[in-house]
């Protein structure tokens, strides 16, 4: 029987007949509903239609799909001596990617910032052994395809090496997730952000949002948590959710600039 994605957001669903009913993370209201009604792609399907491509950006190797799918996310993998890091994930792994993967030292853990990067983690994590699966217990209602490798970690932070960090921010959802990478950015430090905090377009700012597509914006309190949460974290670095969406130096002056205007745009 075939897995199951959901073509808008890229989950990946348990092998069924058929497909599901239904994708919560899409009926949420931070995400939507493809307009031409729910969607989905046998796993199969998906690998004939698409291919893993990887490239280089800002020093940290890239994998994603082309023609772009779904959210258009792309993973990066963070070298370690090891063994990689995967952060956040996309909706397919191919034989070729794999290798690739393997060719840099490969993986020893996936971590993901929140559901809408879950794409296929299970099928990650086998292609490596059964590597752990890191994401935060606060998210655990959207786990699409539950499988052993998942860790639901807690509390506020989870070290998986002396480099590398998972700090809980919140946010965005709940569980959201940024990676601290201390030897980023040449030993600057970095931080790997997804779209917790949103590089914007003009790569010298971010923002922050409960719902991108839907325009919903995150109130001051959970903004506040955010910075908090960064607060005692060195970085110089911040790599973004898509390519090349990264601030390449001065992240922290920038970081804190962007909390503070958007402080500012959303107060009476």
């Amino acid at each position: 029987m075939p897995l199951w994605t959901c073509e808008q957001c890229g989950a990946q669903f348990p092998e069924r007949a058929a497909p599901p009913a239904s994708c919560s993370i899409c009926e949420d209201e931070r995400q939507y509903v493809n307009w031409k009604g729910q969607q989905w792609l046998a796993r199969e399907t998906l690998a004939e239609r698409h291919r893993i491509v990887w490239r280089d950006d800002l020093g940290i190797s890239g994998i994603g799909l082309e023609p772009g799918f779904a959210i258009g996310q792309r993973a990066l993998i963070v070298p370690e001596r090891d063994g990689c890091v995967m952060w956040d994930c996309i909706p397919l792994a191919t034989r070729e990617a794999v290798d690739h993967v393997r060719s840099l030292g490969g993986l020893k853990a996936i971590a993901v910032s929140h559901p809408h990067y879950y794409g296929a983690v299970a099928d990650w994590s086998e292609a490596f052994g059964g590597v752990p699966v890191y994401l935060h217990g606060d998210d655990r209602q959207w786990v699409t395809r539950p499988h052993p490798s998942i860790v639901p970690w807690t509390g506020d932070s989870h070290r998986i090496s002396d480099d590398i960090t998972l700090v809980r921010t919140g946010g965005h959802f709940a569980g959201g997730t940024i990676l601290h990478w201390r030897g980023g950015a040449e030993g600057r430090g970095a931080l790997l952000t997804g779209d917790v905090a949103m590089v914007a377009m003009d790569r010298r700012s971010l923002s922050f949002m409960y719902s991108f597509p839907n325009y919903i914006p995150l109130n001051a309190s959970a903004v506040r948590s955010i910075a908090q949460a960064v607060a005692p974290l060195k970085f110089d670095r911040i790599y973004g959710a898509w390519w090349d969406k990264n601030i390449e130096a001065g992240a922290r002056a920038a970081f804190d600039a962007s909390v503070r205007r958007y402080l500012a745009a959303i107060s009476d």
